[in-house]
């Protein structure tokens, strides 16, 4: 076995999988001798990483069972949307400790942003009963396409001043002013929301589909990917921006983006919500168009429906590329009269075939979602074997 399948990290992949659960069972899939499975958990226990459980046995002793200790540290978790902002303390298995929600317009650009977020990091942290030593990173999710090697946002249609903007080094500086005790070398992750929403739902609530796929439609449209259970972001992480496929039958809708026909400019909660404003009934954003379909108020039911029914008519196309097991709609649109649009197109164009084992589904963590893939997307990047190994080896690793 390669060295790096043997190290303490690997261990720790196996124990988190589930592949391996005893001492016994990690010498078995490594190889590695009695002694030196010892050695790479005292490391691991040794960094509070694990814990051990009473578990079961066919006779004699109960066999002690490792556990990958979740509340050992803590993610700060962001979801920037165009109107609010959202941020929380979340473990590492996804549960939510504390959370908070205000209005947050992203036009106000990021440096105002960044520190309005992290103003609310301490109280937070106050809610949850931890402090910055708990912290091991913060992950952030936007609602722009997101070059995930760097973290920086890349020409976003609806986020003035972020393009090129350094938000990972940005947010670090604004934490480390407003968290006593806190480092400007905390890990900062940023991708897109509808990536992240994808990861969430489809960690927690999807685990075995190996071909996952997840539509946000508020302001914009979105599409998150999840193949092999890793994001799928394409080259430079404009994978999944079907908004901006063009509609050859609406080529006079004018896009945020600046460009005509785009299916956000017909489609979207933006979208709706001024044609709403034409008939005379006032409706500023995605969410407001979403009361006015709780309330069931016939024109925004109805223009709900035609906007489901152009998705619908782009997915038959995503749909039969990516061939997933379940495609789940969120956003402020995820109502019965829009998902009732995207089935029919969906089913009656795409082949049989191709739809005969999909799932068309809204979403379970609903306004969570963004915040719950934040902070996925941290844990998995830090306790991946190569990162474990490097944070262990590190004179003082974080949480």
């Amino acid at each position: 076995m390669p060295a790096n399948q043997a190290s303490a990290g690997h261990l720790l992949h196996l124990i988190r999988s589930g592949r391996a659960s005893t001492r016994g069972e990690l010498q078995r899939a490594t190889g590695l001798s009695r002694s030196t499975v010892g050695h790479r958990l005292d490391q691991l226990f040794g960094a509070g990483w694990l814990r051990d459980s009473a578990g079961t046995s066919t006779g004699g002793r109960p066999s002690a069972r490792l556990e990958f200790d979740t509340g050992h540290a803590v993610v700060l978790a962001v979801d920037l949307e165009t109107r609010h902002g959202r941020a929380a303390v979340v473990d590492l298995a996804g549960r939510i400790l504390a959370e908070h929600t205000a209005p947050l317009l992203i036009g106000d650009g990021p440096e105002q942003v960044l520190d309005t977020v992290a103003s609310w990091f301490p109280g937070l942290l106050d809610r949850a009963g931890r402090d910055a030593s708990a912290v091991c990173g913060i992950g952030m999710s936007v609602p722009g396409p997101v070059d995930w090697t760097t973290g920086t946002v890349v020409q976003p249609p609806i986020m003035p001043g972020w393009d090129r903007y350094p938000v990972p080094e940005r947010m670090r500086e604004a934490y480390a002013r407003q968290v006593t005790g806190g480092s400007d070398r905390v890990p900062v992750l940023v991708d897109n929301d509808a990536n992240l929403m994808a990861y969430a739902e489809q960690r927690l609530h999807y685990p075995d589909c190996a071909a996952f796929l997840l539509v946000k439609v508020s302001t914009g449209i979105g599409a998150g990917v999840v193949a092999g259970g890793e994001p799928y972001r394409g080259i430079d992480g404009g994978a999944g921006d079907i908004g901006h496929i063009r509609l050859h039958d609406r080529l006079d809708a004018l896009c945020m983006c600046g460009s005509y026909g785009c299916l956000a400019a017909v489609a979207s909660g933006r979208s709706i919500a001024g044609q709403l404003t034409e008939l005379g009934i006032p409706t500023s954003s995605g969410s407001d168009v979403r009361a006015h379909l709780a309330a069931g108020q016939p024109d925004a039911v109805r223009l709900a429906r035609e906007a489901g029914r152009r998705v619908g008519e782009v997915l038959v196309t995503v749909v039969t590329l990516l061939n997933p097991g379940v495609l789940v709609i969120s956003g402020d649109l995820a109502s019965t009269p829009f998902v009732t649009g995207v089935r029919e197109l969906l089913y009656q164009r795409a082949l049989p075939r191709t739809t005969a084992h999909l799932t068309v589904a809204t979403s379970q963590l609903g306004e969570q979602a963004g915040l719950v893939g934040a902070a996925v997307m941290v844990v998995e990047h830090l306790y991946a074997p190569e990162q474990a190994d490097a944070r262990l080896a590190a004179p003082r690793q974080p949480a």
